[in-house]
């Protein structure tokens, strides 16, 4: 069975979202997602350009050697550019080779190891009263783990923290900006990290000590600083602490496991198994933070896992609204799979985007579940998705209280 096409298909509803579409010539279509947040194009062009020529013709089942052909035919490897198209070729084909076995993918993967991937949801706030509230529209909406996060007073918008919610809002929170430009936050890393604790004393008073609490620094803090963090909220029994400095930097990494027994997850910003190799071999992180969609696809992923399992690392796949429905599909086909799961992020995209992507994903007592269709279980409505053109938008960036650019 060959590849007789392939599209590329980029859609706003909302935010914005680049397809791979792979069709057979026995006409079976698979999906991938290559979505990359603010660079969004250039997956695109990457996909359109230069990748889609190569596959034309190729064997449709060959899922290994297609992606070892495009990691190493490229020269250039790795990168989020490279590995968001490698990942959407990638997911496209294990879609195919479900629907073409009447399986879901995740059975293709070896089954069960689960009855459903535990989920996170987000709450915030910019008062204790509104964080509150928050959290217990979380909870009502079946959610059995909470990521916390908070204003810090005496700054404005903070990376991390919506609008305060009325009572029964569903928290819907999407940090891009549709702008030409990023827009920029004030940071004051002092009077975050003296504000922080307080508040998880005040969650923990509220909701006691069984919650499973979840906390993202977003990189915005140095190593020493990190180990500060994660030694002050030890008291409060986190699930993890997320991203708590840049970690381009692996190393930084030791001097925050020497200080500090507060479980650490990072990731999300990195494309494969090396930007790990440090972090996992020293057992320096507890989850793994990636995304399916930036991280080489269901192949890749799947064998970074088996490495992390080695050393009793977990997964905690990114599955923000910035992964597309196809992204989210693939990191719970993989969740129900393998051993070591941890635990799964998931906002709930909105209805736009609920209307172009058609999900067989569920999600019910804080379980998320891939469902039963063969492949992938996402169909593209393709009139929808051409209803909604591409609009820029981008994550903000910080500054210091004194103009300086932060470097996180």
């Amino acid at each position: 069975m060959k590849i007789e096409s392939v599209d590329v298909v980029v859609t706003s509803p909302g935010r914005n979202f680049v397809t791979l579409v792979v069709t057979t010539s026995d006409g079976v279509v698979g999906l991938g997602d290559a979505t990359l947040n603010g660079r969004e194009l250039a997956v695109a062009s990457y996909l359109r350009d230069h990748v889609a020529p190569l596959l034309v013709g190729r064997e449709a089942h060959s899922i290994e050697d297609t992606w070892q052909y495009l990691y190493r035919g490229a020269y250039w490897r790795r990168g989020p550019v490279t590995m968001a198209a490698i990942a959407a070729v990638d997911m496209a084909l294990w879609d195919i080779k479900g629907k073409v076995a009447g399986l879901p993918v995740y059975q293709l993967l070896g089954g069960r190891s689960r009855r459903g991937a535990l989920a996170y949801a987000h709450a915030s706030g910019t008062s204790l009263e509104a964080l509150f509230r928050s959290i217990r529209t979380n909870l009502d909406d079946g959610f059995r783990a909470i990521r916390v996060q908070t204003g810090v007073p005496g700054l404005g918008k903070v990376y991390g923290v919506g609008r305060d919610l009325a009572t029964g809002e569903r928290y819907d929170y999407e940090p891009a900006s549709r702008a030409a430009v990023p827009t920029e936050e004030s940071w004051d890393t002092g009077a975050y990290l003296r504000h922080v604790p307080g508040v998880f004393e005040a969650v923990r008073a509220e909701f006691g000590p069984a919650l499973p609490l979840l906390h993202d620094a977003h990189h915005r803090l140095t190593p020493n600083q990190a180990a500060q963090l994660g030694r002050s909220l030890e008291p409060y029994g986190l699930f993890w602490l997320e991203d708590c400095t840049p970690g381009e930097n692996q190393e930084g990494l030791r001097r925050v496991r020497s200080q500090t027994t507060t479980p650490l997850a990072i990731g999300e910003v990195f494309t494969g198994v090396f930007d790990y190799q440090t972090l996992i071999t020293e057992q320096l992180i507890d989850y793994v933070r990636s995304s399916v969609t930036h991280a080489g696809g269901i192949t890749a992923v799947r064998k970074l896992m088996d490495f992390a399992a080695v050393y009793q690392i977990k997964s905690g796949f990114h599955g923000p609204t910035d992964v597309s429905p196809v992204g989210m599909a693939a990191a719970l086909h993989l969740d129900v799979a393998i051993h070591n799961f941890g635990i799964q992020e998931y906002m709930v995209h909105n209805a736009q985007t609920l209307e172009v992507f058609r999900t067989s994903y569920t999600f019910v007592d804080g379980l998320l579940d891939p469902g039963e269709l063969p492949g992938l279980g996402v169909e593209l409505d393709l009139e929808a998705a051409a209803s909604f053109a591409y609009t820029p938008a981008y994550l903000p960036v910080n500054r210091l209280l004194d103009g300086t650019m932060h470097d996180w």
